[in-house]
């Protein structure tokens, strides 16, 4: 008899798997270059506004439990968030903060899949989508985004597939990551309405995970699809780690919008799993909702985080541009660069062999693309100063011609 649980399996993380290769080699005096996790705290300090609200509120003695649904100041402040940003009219109900968007994933799987209920999600994805899935019994129903159409949708594709999976399956919901994780892309709003007409169609729960909404670039044009999913059973995932610059806080949220049937069963049973978990990190909570009601701080903060990521990410796609063994669909948001390696070529037999010999001969850690469900690629995260990310791209080129 097995000791460990079959739901153990999904315990794993791609991004996080070379970790101990990346520490021995340290302890041997190698310096490390890590390009393999989005951590943007580490390379644009959380600002200051938002970290003196953190401490001011433990100051002021706000450390007990706070609201299971979340504490009501940062309830309030994403409320109007929305409305700021996205016209959307909100009710503290249809809000429930979350640790990260992972506590997120984990309610709303655990809410919705029975056992062999399906769960839509496009490749290459986030790589806890699909553990979240498996852990609440359900099964991942994988299409891709097109590298050929930018890593876009292919919308006529998506319904036909969805036509023939219902006559197998119970679908309980489709999800899109705007602005992707790990390619950089942003949806157009034209594509995200053919998606929310599509879901509309079928009777499929859209589940959009938004949280880079404010870091887009390259002249592209996020939209929500809380501006587009009215009447549509839908719901967004978002959080304080990337446009707050607070991953530490561990503080994300999930909104259910809608007033339908669906949408009123899915809200309560979200805000059932946070009273089991009883509240997320409670003085995070209030510096967040500074965060986000300091508007002033806020757009000068994230106005030059986006300005200096955009640059980085570019300078890092140019001297890519200068591998022939690479293949680089420029980002228009988030801070990752997902090119398509030519393993032929190099001689390797898959992408965690090229990033592990990478790792181990040049001291430059990445992140292999099968770990996001894209064998052949590889996820470069653009965070690091320029000098960093040369350093690190020089190498790859370098080990590349040396491969081939």
């Amino acid at each position: 008899m097995a000791y460990l649980s079959k739901l153990s399996r999904y315990a794993t993380n791609p991004i996080e798997e070379d970790d101990a290769i990346a520490e021995r080699l340290e302890h041997r005096g190698k310096g490390i270059i890590r390009l393999n996790k989005g951590d943007p705290a580490v390379y644009f300090p959380t600002p200051d506004y938002i970290k003196r609200a953190y401490v001011r509120a433990i100051m002021q003695g706000k450390t007990g439990y706070a609201r299971p649904g979340g504490a009501r100041e940062l309830v309030d402040a994403v409320i109007a968030r929305y409305r700021r940003m996205y016209g959307l009219g909100l009710d503290g109900d249809d809000v429930v903060v979350t640790q990260g968007v992972s506590e997120a994933l984990y309610m709303l799987n655990s809410a919705l899949l029975d056992p062999g209920d399906r769960a839509i999600l496009f490749k290459p994805y986030y790589t806890q989508y699909v553990p979240y899935v498996g852990l609440a019994g359900g099964r991942e129903y994988l299409l891709d985004y097109k590298e050929s159409l930018g890593w876009g949708i292919d919308v006529d594709e998506l319904d036909r597939r969805v036509r023939k999976l219902k006559h197998k399956a119970r679908i309980k919901y489709l999800m899109v990551t705007n602005p992707n994780n790990p390619t950089g892309t942003v949806l157009g709003r034209s594509t995200l309405k053919s998606v929310v007409e599509l879901a509309n169609e079928h009777g499929i729960t859209l589940v959009s995970d938004e949280i880079y909404d404010e870091i887009v670039y390259n002249g592209a044009k996020f939209t929500s699809v809380a501006t587009l999913a009215k009447g549509v059973p839908h719901v967004i995932l978002n959080g304080a780690s990337k446009d707050f610059d607070a991953t530490g806080f561990r503080i994300g949220f999930a909104i259910v919008p809608g007033d339908d049937a669906k949408s009123a069963s899915l809200k309560r049973k979200i805000a059932d799993f946070a009273s089991v978990r009883v509240s997320a990190n409670a003085p995070a909570q209030y510096a967040v909702a500074e965060g986000m009601n300091n508007r002033k701080e806020h757009a000068k903060a994230i106005r030059s985080m986006v300005r200096e990521i955009e640059e980085r990410v570019n300078f890092a796609v140019k001297l890519l541009g200068e591998n022939q063994y690479l293949e680089t669909v420029r980002p228009q948001g988030a801070f990752y660069i997902f090119p398509k390696v030519d393993l032929k070529a190099l001689k390797f037999k898959s992408d965690k062999e090229f990033v592990d010999a990478f790792l181990k001969s040049e001291y430059v850690q990445l992140t292999r693309g099968s770990g996001f469900g894209s064998p052949g690629h590889i996820r470069i995260v653009s965070l690091p100063p320029k000098g960093e990310l040369e350093a690190a791209i020089t190498r790859l080129n370098e080990f590349c011609n040396k491969e081939a």
